[in-house]
């Protein structure tokens, strides 16, 4: 007998991604079309680009139960990308932070348990763990959450609070029989091409705090992950909360990221070039440097050293990031972006070390890179 294309998507199954007109939402539900799933885009926020087949965006609030209920007829699992507060002047909006991301996060367990979806995969962050104290090779056992009261930012806060959330949802019981079975993953910086966000508050920031160097560690290592290393593992945790896979993932948290850590000035010299002594003035810079606490947290997170173990990940779900060029992401970012007055900054010659050229050099490479940690699930 003939396969539709109608027929493959009914024996894939219907999903939902809240976030699903963000950068990273779009993304992983364009994936999960292309697989033959049929998928609903939920967000606020139209997507960037056409909608693929397979999918239909609905735009509505996940603090709306009654829409995000309607939505959800027949879906057989439940990707939650959406959040609200990571950056920019809405990290100060505790009111709005805490309803979409505490009250948001409750509606989608209780449309999970009233609708009988049986699996729910939630996107957190590596900052429920992450507060500006180093962590070396981190992994879901050996470290603990952030007490709540050393937040020192609504949204890492509730992002806590909601991953706490949806791990207590764990086993309960829904609607038409069966449980729930929910896993967490924990990104960190998301990069990827068309990512052009939040360059003009980074460009501020950098000018304010950043090209002193007097903050934290210039040995700082961190890890970043590509968005589609990030859409493979929320496809995997799907799978791994199935009976097929013995639900090995039920009730689990995971640390995400590409299975490498990156210096951030070692990083810079080699994308742009910069002659070493650079970096040697940078590390033998004797200025008082000032608490990585105390930082906003993008800047937080280039000054301290934090790196997580991706063991788990690939034991329990069969993650195995492939590998992706930071560096390539950012040449295609700049080549793709409008044209500006600092374009012709990167023509500079490597032996150039006129003090206004190097310092402008520097303060856009600086931009870049917090670009890149700015990427964050488009939960926005």
């Amino acid at each position: 007998a003939n396969i539709t294309v109608a027929d493959v998507k009914c024996r894939c199954g219907k999903v939902v991604v809240t976030g699903g007109g963000g950068y990273f939402g779009f993304r992983l539900g364009r994936q999960l079309a292309n697989e033959g799933f049929s998928v609903i885009l939920l967000d606020l926020n139209k997507p960037p680009c056409d909608i693929p087949d397979g999918a239909t965006f609905y735009q509505s609030d996940i603090r709306d139960y009654s829409s995000l209920y309607k939505v959800c007829e027949g879906v057989d699992c439940m990707f939650h990308t959406a959040s609200y507060g990571m950056s920019g002047p809405e990290q100060l909006r505790k009111e709005q932070v805490e309803s979409v991301n505490i009250g948001g996060t409750n509606n989608v367990i209780n449309v999970c348990k009233e609708r009988s979806i049986p699996r729910l995969v939630y996107t957190s962050t590596i900052n429920v763990v992450f507060a500006g104290k180093p962590i070396v090779d981190g992994d879901e056992a050996s470290v603990p959450y952030v007490p709540l009261d050393a937040h020192i930012d609504h949204y890492s806060r509730t992002k806590a609070i909601a991953e706490q959330m949806v791990i207590a949802a764990n086993g309960g019981s829904l609607k038409g029989g069966g449980p729930l079975c929910t896993c967490i993953l924990r990104p960190c910086g998301i990069y990827g091409p068309q990512e052009r966000r939040h360059l003009h508050r980074v460009m501020m920031n950098v000018e304010r705090r950043l090209f002193s160097f007097r903050f934290g560690d210039p040995r700082a290592q961190m890890n970043w992950v590509h968005v589609d290393n990030l859409v493979l593992a929320h496809r995997q945790a799907a799978e791994a909360l199935t009976l097929k896979r013995s639900c090995v993932a039920s009730g689990q948290a995971y640390f995400i990221n590409d299975g490498v850590s990156v210096n951030l000035f070692e990083w810079l010299i080699m994308t742009f070039n910069l002659d070493d002594s650079v970096l040697r003035n940078t590390k033998n810079n004797k200025k008082e440097a000032i608490n990585a606490s105390s930082l906003p947290l993008q800047v937080r997170n280039i000054a301290v050293s934090h790196t997580f173990k991706i063991d788990k990940a690939r034991r329990d779900l069969g993650y195995s990031p492939k590998p992706y060029s930071l560096a390539d992401s950012v040449e295609q970012y700049l080549k793709s972006r409008p044209p500006c007055n600092t374009s012709s900054l990167f023509s500079l010659s490597r032996t150039s070390r006129q003090p206004r050229r190097l310092f402008l050099l520097l303060l856009m490479g600086f931009s870049v890179v917090i670009l890149m940690i700015c990427c964050v699930i488009c939960q926005n």
